[in-house]
């Protein structure tokens, strides 16, 4: 399949309408209606598109419908094959209590494209494209990956920023950086967007690492790759019924450290829509009777852009 313009454009619209359709819920202290509402919205649109869309990454499994489960078809059934990562809201409780950072996001790639991801977490770690490959490894201490990211960019150790979530679970790894004297940048939510700031230099941030969701880490793996950047993740199975799901979406080897072009075979589309004003894109507005939209788009070889919507209120 041709992922081209006009996909891109239809894509551009159905995460624009998504994020509109979240919009009324912001600051309204409930993070499922968000969801819902950015979900049906996503679903609907999709369906409208002469595709045979597959979700391959998703928000559960089908008896947890409204969610767009894994495994769900999408579109009208005509046209080419395609597998869709979706997160219809990336920051739920960013967007129910009105706080920066809420995003509307999907990926798209040919059938077979994009890595199935099971439900569980993923250890990761992304830098831009001016570190090389061969910098960054999830097997090296973290005093050796800063310290490569240091000499690749030429920075003294203190000017090296690193951004990661804000868990306990990243105690030791946050204690590492101070001893270092790195600048760290603790994110609550959104480990899609945390791992996109490192695409680009203005968003000050060197490497971005640690614990977060395997499937948000192939939904940012798309975007990283149109931009050039590294990235490597490994999925932590915590349970049995974890272990069990993962044998049987065909991971066999549990300790495999991926890396981006596994994750990401071949041409995919990124888009984020912003709900609310965050690093990457501006949130919905209104004004003029119309709702006002950017989304961050990404495609390898053809466009890394922030698209700009105007929408009519009916």
């Amino acid at each position: 399949m041709v992922l081209d313009k006009n996909l891109i454009d239809n894509l551009v619209n159905i995460t624009s309408l998504s994020a509109i359709a979240s919009y009324p819920h912001v600051g309204k202290k409930n993070k499922k209606l968000v969801d819902k509402a950015a979900t049906d919205e996503m679903r609907k649109n999709f369906n409208k598109l002469d595709i045979k869309g597959k979700v391959v990454i998703g928000e559960g499994e089908l008896d947890e419908a409204p969610m767009l489960f894994i495994g769900e078809k999408l579109g009208t059934g005509k046209g080419s094959s395609i597998d869709i990562a979706v997160d219809p809201v990336e920051g739920t409780n960013f967007a129910a209590n009105n706080l920066s950072g809420a995003l509307s996001v999907l990926a798209v790639s040919s059938k077979g494209n994009l890595f199935n991801a099971p439900e569980t977490y993923m250890d990761k770690i992304a830098v831009g494209k001016d570190v090389p490959n061969d910098a960054i490894d999830l097997d090296f201490t973290v005093e050796r990956n800063i310290k490569n990211i240091a000499e690749a960019k030429n920075k003294d150790i203190s000017q090296i920023t690193a951004c990661l979530l804000d868990r306990p679970r990243h105690k030791n790894i946050i204690d590492e950086l101070k001893k270092l004297n790195v600048k760290l940048k603790l994110i609550t939510d959104g480990d899609i967007s945390g791992a996109l700031l490192v695409s680009d230099q203005k968003h000050k941030v060197d490497i971005f690492l640690g614990i977060g969701g395997g499937p948000e880490g192939v939904l940012a793996a798309s975007a990283l790759d149109a931009f050039g950047c590294s990235f490597q993740g490994r999925f932590l199975f915590k349970t049995s019924n974890d272990i069990k799901r993962a044998k049987e979406m065909g991971i066999n080897d549990l300790n495999k450290k991926y890396e981006l072009k596994e994750i990401v075979k071949g041409d995919s589309i990124f888009c984020a829509t912003g709900i609310t004003s965050g690093e990457l894109v501006n949130g919905v507005k209104v004004t003029n009777n119309k709702y006002l939209t950017e989304t961050l788009v990404t495609h390898k070889n053809s466009i890394i852009d922030i698209v700009k919507k105007e929408v009519s209120i009916t």
